[in-house]
């Protein structure tokens, strides 16, 4: 698999797989950003949340655009030797990086916030329980969110499904 057009494709892979890995095991201990609607299950929340992302992806599709950033240029150095005589080296340039933007991001996340909004949701970003809290978490299918507190956090479970709990503060 070497040959032109793969070094640079699998350079980026070497680069890009650690960096989804990092991304992976990282997400599973932030916060979690949800649309909330107090009273409503986990599974119509997350049937309403496809529908509006759907909607999102037709309304702005993926319009991804090539660009590439400017070049730079590196001065020369001067170097001299322990008789006084010196020379400069000659200055070069690095070419800018291409890379891509979808144009249409921020537009597709207004349309689907706009969608959310419009059966009721508001966005919200929840911390994940503590392991302790978690494990005391009896699993509910369909679980309606409860009301928000100071004390709320979610619990994820390996089928993208969670549940956000208030737990009671210790006392």
């Amino acid at each position: 698999m070497s040959g032109p057009g793969f070094g640079g494709t699998l350079g980026a892979m070497r680069v890009l797989i650690p960096t989804l890995a990092a991304t992976v095991i990282l997400t599973g201990c932030g916060p979690l950003s949800i649309y909330y609607r107090e009273g409503v299950s986990v599974t119509r929340q997350q049937s309403d949340t496809l529908d509006c992302e759907v909607k999102a992806l037709r309304d702005a599709p993926v319009a991804n655009k090539v660009q590439q950033s400017p070049p730079i240029f590196y001065p020369g150095r001067t170097v001299c030797n322990a008789a006084g005589q010196c020379y400069t080296t000659p200055g070069s340039w690095a070419p800018g990086s291409v890379y891509t933007v979808d144009v249409n991001s921020g537009l597709r996340a207004r349309v689907e916030q706009q969608c959310m909004a419009a059966k009721g949701y508001a966005p919200v970003e929840l911390p994940r329980c503590r392991e302790a809290v978690a494990a005391q978490v009896q699993p509910v299918r369909g679980a309606k969110l409860p009301a928000l507190g100071p004390t709320s956090c979610v619990v994820t479970y390996q089928d993208g499904s969670f549940q956000v709990v208030t737990p009671r503060p210790a006392g």
